[in-house]
């Protein structure tokens, strides 16, 4: 159902948030724990549309997942051994269920398809299909201009374990194919260009599984089972904290306290550019819980300075590039944005919906084949905008909104549900 949602100018942000649970790990945590020997209990999990899309594939896979209180669940795992499902799974807008869960069902003994809405139809497979292909599964999809798109239909067999070159950092199909590893006779490793969220690998070793790891090459011998009769703690979101710590830098006079913030390196490439420009982050209390360091932040209102981003820190921060943006309209100097093109085959085209939408808003912006180049002190008037069914874009344009002058108002904001529920009612609860 579409919902519209209104942000006005606001006065400073002050309080404490404790983020919700990390959608990266969460759907990881439900997937390795269906591949356990024994149920598993995850804490922290995040209730966000995405996440539950994954729990309903396992559970229509024969997993049987309790939902316990609040943000609990327990996943009773089967090692692996799942049931022919009797319709084709569905994903809804969730690419990292399609991409990951394909490497798991490229193992299984029966034939299946998968799918998701719309928008995950138009989304490129063949970073997965090619892989899985070499390693012995049978997957295909919509063929058209060279590329592969659901709905795919993947007839699961005995895997041999390969060499692959990710030709674009990518820990979706990093994933897919390390858990596709498992099942697999011999060694499968995974060669990066620059090294993207480890998750997974981190995961692997909270389950017991051997690997050997450099920055940007994973090795695991296949036939490995996942230890059960553990418990996992999911951490805050740190791409769900991103528009927090950015409205409380753009408010003036704002402080804001974040708890339970996932900090894995692989994913803190927002902290480090906001360094750069300037930006007031401390982090406070670190620990590290199921193999996942997280912490609190402590963030004010500050001056920005405009940067350069590019190269190995895209990966780490991919997903904060639209509020990264909005950040920018504020800096002083220019903000230049490279090496991003995967933002093109996201939600929705990142590149060009971003610049369309902040364009709305008065912003000088310029859309590049694989980035942004955005011209900061601009002073932003508040308008109609879209979120082209895109939850990143949403509570990005939901941000700027906060400093912009007059009547900001979002079309089509349900679908922040994916990643952050209940984001404006947290949003509102910290304003003056």
């Amino acid at each position: 159902m579409s919902k519209n949602e209104i942000v006005v100018k606001s006065g400073p942000l002050k309080g404490e948030i404790h983020i919700p649970g990390d959608k990266s790990i969460s759907h990881r945590a439900l997937l390795l724990s269906a591949l356990a020997d024994g149920p598993v209990e995850i804490n922290g999990f995040l209730k966000g549309a995405d996440p539950l899309e994954t729990m309903a594939c396992l559970r229509a896979l024969g997993v049987k997942i309790d939902a316990l209180s609040g943000d609990k669940l327990i996943v009773h795992g089967i090692s692996g051994k799942f049931t022919k499902p009797k319709k084709p799974l569905y994903v809804g807008n969730s690419g990292t269920t399609i991409r990951i869960l394909s490497g798991i069902l490229a193992a299984q003994d029966f034939e299946c398809e998968i799918a998701g809405d719309a928008s995950i139809n138009q989304r490129p497979m063949k970073r997965i299909v090619e892989p899985l292909s070499q390693m012995g599964a049978q997957l295909s999809g919509k063929v058209e201009k060279g590329q592969v798109f659901p709905p795919l239909k993947i007839k699961g067999a005995k895997l041999k374990g390969i060499k692959y070159k990710l030709p674009i950092a990518s820990a979706q199909v990093k994933s897919s194919i390390l858990l596709a590893g498992l099942f697999a006779n011999g060694v499968t490793e995974v060669v990066e260009p620059d090294q993207s969220r480890d998750h997974t690998e981190r995961m692997l070793k909270h389950f017991g599984v051997k690997i050997e790891q450099t920055e940007r090459q994973i090795k695991l011998a296949g036939g490995q089972k996942l230890k059960g009769k553990t418990d996992i703690l999911v951490p805050g979101d740190i791409s769900s904290a991103a528009y927090l710590i950015a409205a409380a830098i753009l408010v003036p006079g704002s402080a804001l306290i974040l708890r339970n913030v996932g900090l894995n390196p692989t994913r803190i490439g927002i902290l480090e550019v906001l360094r750069r420009m300037g930006g007031g982050v401390e982090v406070l209390d670190e620990e590290l819980l199921s193999e996942e360091p997280r912490g609190t932040l402590k963030v004010t209102n500050r001056k920005l300075k405009g940067i350069e981003i590019q190269g190995s820190l895209i990966p780490r921060l991919i997903d904060e590039i639209p509020v990264i943006a909005v950040l920018a309209t504020q800096a002083q100097g220019d903000t230049v944005i490279k090496d991003a093109r995967e933002l093109r085959v996201k939600e929705s085209d990142r590149i060009a919906t971003v610049s369309g939408e902040l364009k709305k808003m008065g912003v000088n912006i310029t859309p590049t084949e694989d980035g942004m180049i955005i011209t900061g002190g601009t002073k932003l008037k508040g308008t109609k905008v879209k979120s082209h069914g895109d939850h990143r874009l949403a509570m990005s344009l939901s941000i700027a909104g906060l400093i912009a002058e007059g009547k900001t108002e979002i079309e089509d904001t349900a679908c922040v549900e994916t990643s952050f529920p209940g984001f404006f009612k947290v949003l509102n609860s910290v304003k003056s």
